[in-house]
């Protein structure tokens, strides 16, 4: 069997009742209805939920009204939540954020199912999540934060979440058996936000060494996330040994086997990291002692994460070598969990096409037992790696939904081609699919897009149309206005998938013409006038103040405000390249006023700031400088990245208060530079910009360097403000943008 398949049983809806009331104590019930009273507080004591078993070997989940009552009744928690939050979206024409501060909003009277609705999954395993979230999202999450989340999954049908955090007590404890000593351990590790590329073995040692302090503190949270994970019906991924060792472990074990890995993301050769082949008697040595800990911290559901080679070359390309490395990592595993299965990423296949060919692929795929190793097909909407391996030469998989690199502000939610992409898979995808999922890098600015494909998972009833109702609960009722920016939005904007190294131009380094770097494209495949359109049909919506509303009239016109900053950019240097000086310094102006018009829109929605990115980091830490500690490791993540040029500005995003204290002023000094080098009929130095941009990046990152925090405003009247204002002039340049390579005159 691919995995213990114990998501069953439906009994019809009279019995189940009989059996619920019998056994009010059911764990499902309990959790189901903990959770109710948790997102749904004011009318919880009105959902009934009731526990329905039977033979059937799928997730099922009953919608009905008994006098004013919601009765659900589902086969486990998981499907009781899913349940839930059909009505939610479906009758009460709402949604609950996965993010902790956003309201729930009810309708006044609870809206009566008025025939029985009864919706089968369609896939065993839902999946979510990707390493890196935890590094672009999560990393200072406290447990409320999680709460929400876990519930968030639950309710959109996850139950096979990736579970990362803690796993640094369990290195600590594991490394420390090994006679590693405290200060070769936790200068090993990264700061936490960095910690998923550690994880991963591209990086070791950056800004370290990590507080004892988190090692301990995370691992508390570990417990309350797996138990409530447990609560709700899911399976979570632990992770296990993959290979990444310490360097202090190769030098006190000499006779090991061990290399260090290919050079990753522009970091120098002191943060690279040391691999341990497994064919050294030491592997399954460190991953029996890897999994007992774990497994007496944190228990096991006997599917591990396990990526020996992402990013990085492994020792050798010669396939019955990647088959041997292949077998005897799993064979590690189970001599420990006889049950283990292996769930691997199948973006080691994308990231490097050409060293992994169908022939590597296929001796490193079947050096596990045919069943045994689940792959992550990891970015379907872009490339389908089931179509190019032979569907993984029958390793089971997941199809999943990327949408997202970086945490990055951009708006790319390609509707229509994901459905299409989906009901292929389903229908030409081999008996070996065995599930859907998202593997998004950071939770971003398109929930609705990872609850749609969630949703897919699931044989809804005839007549269901889950596009159109995204919109209606984003405004709480059927709305003529917000479907028609709704229906331009998915026809002609949402055309295009998330791209490695996204962002609008305002966040990029500035340049007189194209893009700096790979990692901020501001490429778009659509009109910004069509967006700038469903940006005004949506503030046409009637006396509407709901938070996903308010939400959706700032991220519209931000983003349709981003795409117009090309032109306002090209203008300026149009003017630089005439020697136009009292038009250049007029251009200069108008691009200032911009970054403050941006800033004021993005003030109104708390999605949309700073604050809480900054407030997170330092609610950890004992002492002040531990508090910087965080604050600097949370501010570099989303800025210079690393020490290098390579991911400069990759986890870019459109936060109020980093537009205003660093995009902002980088371009301002961008502005004067030119102006002044144009005022004395010099050339512009970019070579000297390129430096003063590096100075003023790694001198923000500083927490003397302070912040000011924005007083919150009314969103739609400043979405409304700044539609008057930049519509026209958006309009009056309709065309999109579509750089296709780095200016070759920049060195970087």
């Amino acid at each position: 069997m691919i995995m213990n398949r114990y998501f069953r049983c439906i009994l019809p809806a009279a019995f189940a009742l009989l059996m619920a009331q019998c056994a009010p104590a059911d764990p499902d019930i309990r959790a189901a209805a903990d959770l109710a009273r948790r997102v749904v507080p004011t009318v919880a004591d009105r959902i009934e939920f009731v526990k329905a078993e039977s033979p059937d070997s799928v997730d099922r989940f009953t919608l009905s009204s008994d006098g004013d009552r919601i009765v659900i009744a589902g086969n486990n928690a998981g499907a009781m939540a899913v349940g839930l939050n059909y009505y939610l979206k479906h009758y009460c024409l709402t949604e609950v954020s996965w993010y902790a501060d956003e309201p729930v909003e009810l309708p006044a009277v609870l809206p009566a199912v008025d025939r029985e609705v009864t919706v089968d999954s369609r896939l065993d395993n839902r999946f979510f999540l990707n390493y890196c979230t935890s590094g672009y999202s999560m990393p200072f999450w406290q447990w409320r934060d999680w709460e929400r989340f876990i519930d968030w999954m639950a309710l959109n049908g996850v139950n096979l979440p990736l579970a990362t955090t803690g796993q640094e007590a369990i290195w600590y404890n594991v490394w420390s058996k090994l006679g590693l000593t405290d200060e070769e351990i936790r200068s090993y590790f990264t700061g936490p936000a960095y910690l998923p590329w550690h994880r991963m073995c591209n990086l070791d040692g950056w800004q370290s060494p990590l507080p004892k302090e988190w090692l301990d503190e995370q691992a508390d949270l570990q417990k309350r996330i797996i138990t409530r994970e447990r609560e709700l019906s899911m399976r979570p991924v632990l992770p296990g040994f993959a290979g990444h060792v310490p360097e202090a472990f190769a030098r006190r074990y000499p006779d090991a086997i061990t290399t260090t890995v290919s050079e990753w993301g522009g970091f120098p050769a002191e943060y690279r990291c040391t691999y341990l082949s497994p064919a050294d008697s030491l592997f399954a040595v460190i991953q029996k002692e890897y999994l007992a800990e774990q497994n007496r911290l944190y228990g096991t559901d006997h599917i591990y994460g396990i990526d020996p080679f992402n990013e990085v070359d492994p020792p050798t390309w010669n396939p019955d070598s990647l088959a041997m490395m292949s077998r005897n990592i799993f064979e590690s595993v189970t001599a420990v969990d006889p049950e283990a299965v292996w769930l691997q990423m199948a973006w080691i296949l994308y990231a490097d096409p050409a060293h992994w060919t169908p022939v590597t692929a296929k001796a490193y795929l079947q050096g596990v037992p045919q069943g045994r190793m689940i792959l992550l097909d990891y970015y379907c909407e872009n490339t389908e790696e089931w179509k190019l391996f032979d569907s993984f030469y029958g390793q089971p998989y997941i199809w999943c939904y990327l949408g997202n690199f970086g945490g990055n502000s951009f708006l790319a939610s390609p509707i229509n081609d994901v459905e299409k992409r989906i009901d292929d898979v389903l229908a030409n995808g081999g008996s070996n699919l065995c599930g859907i999922g998202s593997t998004l890098e950071g939770l971003d600015l398109n929930p609705y897009m990872y609850e749609y494909v969630l949703e897919q998972a699931w044989r809804m009833p005839d007549g269901h149309d889950a596009s159109r109702n995204i919109i209606d609960r984003r405004v709480g009722r059927h709305d003529k206005s917000a479907r028609e920016a709704w229906q331009l939005l998915v026809d002609s904007v949402f055309v295009q998938p998330s791209l490695c190294g996204q962002g609008p131009l305002t966040n990029c380094r500035p340049t007189l013409d194209g893009f700096a770097w790979w990692t901020v494209k501001p490429n778009i495949d659509y009109r910004n006038a069509d967006l700038v359109h469903a940006w005004g049909r949506m503030l046409d919506v009637d006396s509407c103040s709901r938070d996903s509303y308010v939400f959706d009239c700032v991220n519209l016109g931000r983003q349709a405000m981003s795409n117009y900053f090309i032109a306002l950019r090209d203008d300026f240097n149009a003017a630089y390249q005439s020697g136009d000086t009292a038009l250049l310094r007029s251009k200069g102006c108008e691009i200032k006023v911009f970054f403050d018009d941006l800033t004021t829109l993005l003030r109104g929605h708390s999605g949309f700031s700073l604050k809480k990115w900054i407030d997170d980091a330092r609610s950890h830490g004992v002492s002040p400088g531990q508090k910087d500690y965080y604050e600097r490791n949370a501010r570099s993540l989303i800025s210079v990245w690393g020490p290098s040029k390579d991911l400069n500005d990759y986890a870019n995003r459109q936060w109020a208060e980093l537009n205003d204290s660093y995009y902002a002023r980088r371009w301002a000094m961008f502005v004067d530079r030119v102006t002044e080098a144009a005022g004395r009929g010099r050339k512009f130095d970019d070579e000297e910009f390129y430096n003063a941009s590096r100075e003023f990046e790694n001198a923000w990152i500083e927490p003397s360097n302070a912040i000011e925090y924005l007083e919150p405003l009314d969103g739609v009247e400043v979405s409304r403000r700044m539609y008057d204002k930049y519509a026209p002039l958006i309009l009056a340049h309709p065309a999109s943008y579509s750089p296709t390579s780095v200016p070759s005159h920049h060195h970087w």
